[in-house]
């Protein structure tokens, strides 16, 4: 078993240590790992991910790539680079001291956020994750409001102004049960670790923390959504939130210069342009549906009755999917009997088959007897099919031939 050096200062970022094995990691390829006898490096474990860094050896320096706990209870130090190292070897181990700090600051800025979220509401944290870009928790609860989502973040960021401090403690089981502890965890070990913030939460946990709470920098709530077990609450912490907050400026600001406007009034700005938007598209609609009216007027007087139904054959190159399917709709609610094989030839290209209720035919089973031979998807109904053709040269001609192999008229 390896000892853990983060159990005792979270705030140590070299050591010395031996080396107890180096090995291929087991289903990572090629990449090679080394366990010591003692490290600072974090394991993944408990929502908090792991630390990077270095591990010098002789003259080589060589990369931490990731680093996991087996369930022996040794760390595994997954390497960038093979290491020229052998059992027994002394070895000097740095850590990336940035990554530690961000990770201390996230991790002490849950704890401090839970703790608020059951003082103020009695609402549990479930779990707890750790990303790349945001930290979220989840809450044991059946609806969250955002006015306790701002108090829950103001008394948070009471609790690190006033900069309380962070202890740690190892206790037994025994001891754990009559302390208080905000969750009590199984009861595995003959000790548990214990992080005390002064007067406001106590917890069982492994991970890397600050010395107080001040450390944390703030704490800046972003997003909550509804999840299976309860609401999900993201939420970002110290040089984190600082960033955060910079990018959302800079964000809005843009959008303020977009708009020719102030940042309070960019979503109200948006609003307008939301609805300047609908009545454009309502417009374009409404023109389109009388657009389709005209060509499908015209068309049924160009075209010629045969055997009792008319048969339109068209394709057009400067129109879509939405205003061919619209003109087959017009040309097939007519008085006279219609069946209707319609193509766009623009990107993409489009196949629409209809025909008026009653009709005998099978537009669907058309539809895909076309695109075997064009190649495409689609399919549809008896009375109406659409498909994305992958051919279109020659496409009039086709249809024309189709409408002539399937006795349409």
């Amino acid at each position: 078993m390896t000892e853990r050096l983060y159990y005792h200062d979270s705030n140590l970022h070299e050591f010395e240590a031996e080396v107890l094995d180096v090995m291929s990691a087991p289903n990572s390829g090629s990449r090679p790992a080394v366990i010591l006898d003692r490290t600072a490096f974090y394991p993944t474990s408990g929502g908090q991910v792991f630390d990077t860094g270095w591990i010098i050896a002789d003259q080589q320096k060589l990369r931490v790539a990731e680093v996991v706990e087996q369930e022996d209870g040794a760390i595994l130090h997954y390497l960038e680079s093979a290491p020229a190292m052998e059992k027994g070897g002394r070895v000097h181990g740095l850590i990336d001291v940035e990554r530690r700090r961000d990770h201390m600051q996230q991790h002490s800025g849950q704890h401090v956020l839970s703790a608020a979220f059951v003082r103020l509401f009695n609402m549990a944290t479930v779990s707890f994750h750790m990303g790349a870009d945001y930290c979220s928790i989840d809450l044991d609860t059946k609806s969250l409001s955002s006015d306790q989502v701002q108090a829950a973040e103001a008394l948070a960021n009471d609790v690190v102004m006033e900069n309380r401090p962070v202890a740690i403690r190892f206790v037994t089981p025994e001891e754990a049960r009559n302390l208080g502890l905000r969750k009590l965890p199984p009861m595995e070990k003959d000790q548990l670790r214990l992080i005390d913030i002064h007067d406001f939460d106590l917890t069982a946990c492994g991970g890397t923390h600050v010395s107080g709470t001040g450390q944390i920098g703030c704490i800046l709530l972003r997003k909550t959504e509804k999840v299976k077990q309860g609401w999900r609450v993201e939420f970002v912490c110290g040089k984190r939130a600082v960033a955060t907050a910079r990018r959302d400026y800079a964000t809005l600001t843009e959008a303020a210069s977009l708009f020719s406007s102030h940042l309070e009034d960019v979503p109200q700005q948006i609003k307008k342009a939301q609805e300047e938007t609908r009545a454009s598209r309502k417009s374009r609609e409404q023109l389109l549906e009388e657009l389709a009216d005209l060509h499908a007027a015209r068309l049924l007087a160009e075209t010629p009755e045969s055997t009792g139904r008319k048969v339109v054959i068209r394709t057009y190159p400067d129109r879509d999917l939405t205003f061919i399917k619209l003109l087959a709709q017009r040309l097939t609610r007519q008085s006279t009997p219609v069946v209707a094989l319609l193509g766009a030839t623009s990107n993409p290209p489009a196949l629409v088959f209809a025909e008026s209720p009653g009709l005998p035919f099978d537009m669907g089973a058309l539809m895909r007897e076309a695109l075997a031979q064009l190649g495409g998807r689609g399919g549809g109904s008896k009375e109406m099919a659409q498909g994305g053709p992958g051919k279109v040269e020659g496409l009039d001609e086709f249809l024309t031939a189709l409408a002539r192999r399937s006795d349409l008229g």
